[in-house]
């Protein structure tokens, strides 16, 4: 089962994860939690915005959700992303796997925060001190993705 939500209201990360229901073929679950940094280098962040074409963005999330679930044969993947301002210190996402094995709820868990970080059409925009910056993905991210894409 994949459960994909874009979501202009509060995260709360606890709460999604304990409504992960029980499976007898689930032996572990991995998850990751992205916050908001309140600096970017040396400067202060106010706030994140975050953008997204719905559905247009529902749909490629959930075709890259579908992906990794059947890549690392998932009984449940989870992906929760915030959309509008998050001010520092809140969470703007949440992936969750639960599978047969750690192994493979961990690649699963760090293959979508790849995609998300990269394909996702999810625009970021920090509002600092000193104005607004639109955020690209790092080339880290990038080599990572690509990395990832060859296996």
């Amino acid at each position: 089962m994949i459960d994909v939500r874009i979501t202009g209201v509060a995260l709360d990360p606890t709460a999604e994860l304990a409504a992960l229901p029980g499976h007898p073929g689930v032996g572990a679950v991995a998850s990751f939690v992205g916050y908001c940094r309140g600096a970017a280098g040396d400067e202060s962040v106010v706030a994140l915005h975050l953008e997204e074409h719905s559905p247009f963005t529902s749909r490629e999330i959930g075709r890259l959700a579908c992906a990794v679930s059947e890549k690392y044969s998932l009984e449940r993947l989870v992906v929760v992303h915030r959309v509008g301002a998050v001010k520092p210190g809140e969470p703007i996402v949440l992936v969750a796997a639960a599978s047969a094995h750690r192994a493979h709820a961990f690649a699963a868990v760090d293959a979508m925060m790849d995609y998300l970080k990269t394909d996702a059409p999810i625009w970021k925009r920090e509002q600092r001190a000193s104005g607004s910056v639109w955020i690209e993905p790092s080339e880290e991210d990038r080599r990572r993705r690509a990395a990832r894409s060859k296996t």
